[in-house]
């Protein structure tokens, strides 16, 4: 599995609230809520993004609200991969329940830029920053989490082990 798309770059501390608007979680439509993600601190990030760009942030990524409307948008909106230094927790089990793949990578995320071109190998955990010229080492995906991305999230994933 591949994911590669220009870079959309946040800070630290980037919270749930921010990737999606507490205003809009009376709707539970993923591309409901991917046409209001992370408008609050980045108006043209719905107009920018294409599918398959990739997010990269700092420290502590998805912290705030435990809610899964969070990678539900940013999965939505068209972002292949979020790459960052660190993620809460709760969002990093909720994104892989969702099937939105997610690295972490300090290296990676301090030395990638906004609107570098970059390419990510989720067998290996290789991420290539083809703008730059440098690559890094994530982690690799285990084979059971590919398995859980490629179903499109644990449910049907779950349910196409039951059949």
């Amino acid at each position: 599995m591949k994911a590669h798309g220009t870079v959309h770059k946040y800070g630290d501390n980037v919270d749930t609230d921010v990737i999606i608007p507490a205003r809009y979680l009376n709707s539970s439509d993923p591309a409901e809520l991917a046409k209001s993600c992370m408008e609050d601190i980045d108006k043209d990030f719905v107009k920018s993004v294409k599918p398959g760009d990739i997010m990269v942030a700092r420290k502590n990524f998805g912290c705030g609200s435990s809610r899964e409307h969070a990678p539900i948008a940013i999965k939505a909106s068209g972002i292949s991969c979020v790459i960052a230094e660190t993620f809460a927790r709760i969002f990093y089990r909720n994104a892989i329940n969702i099937g939105l793949p997610i690295i972490e990578c300090p290296e990676a995320a301090e030395a990638i830029q906004a609107g570098d071109d970059v390419e990510i190998d989720f067998d290996s955990g290789m991420i290539y920053d083809r703008t730059q010229g440098t690559e890094f080492k994530g982690q690799a995906f285990p084979p059971f989490m590919q398995e859980i991305i490629k179903s499109e999230g644990l449910i049907n994933y779950i349910n196409n082990k039951n059949k």
